[in-house]
């Protein structure tokens, strides 16, 4: 089963949300209803960034990694991907 290690934004250069999941179309509905405290108190819907994994262990390393970042090194990260911070949820696997 694939886990998901992703980034949800507010906006460019705004507020980010980093998170992992096995099932991520679900949890970025699950932000965008508002039912995350942090996510719904900065506006946080759009999903600007997510890599695969093959297993929880290395998405939970993943994760920690990415979490620990300064928060020029994540930007960069979206921005590699995805430079104009669109959402991309139509580019997650079925």
């Amino acid at each position: 089963m694939p886990h998901f290690v992703y980034i949800m934004a507010s906006r460019p250069g705004g507020a980010i949300y980093i998170g992992r999941t096995h099932q991520l179309r679900n949890r970025v509905e699950f932000h965008r209803a508002g039912m995350s405290a942090h996510t719904a108190k900065y506006k946080i819907k759009t999903l600007v960034w997510f890599e695969q994994h093959d297993n929880f262990a290395t998405s939970l390393q993943r994760e920690r990694s990415v979490k620990r970042w300064r928060r020029a090194w994540k930007d960069e990260l979206i921005q590699e991907a995805n430079p104009h911070w669109q959402d991309i949820t139509h580019q997650i696997p079925v």
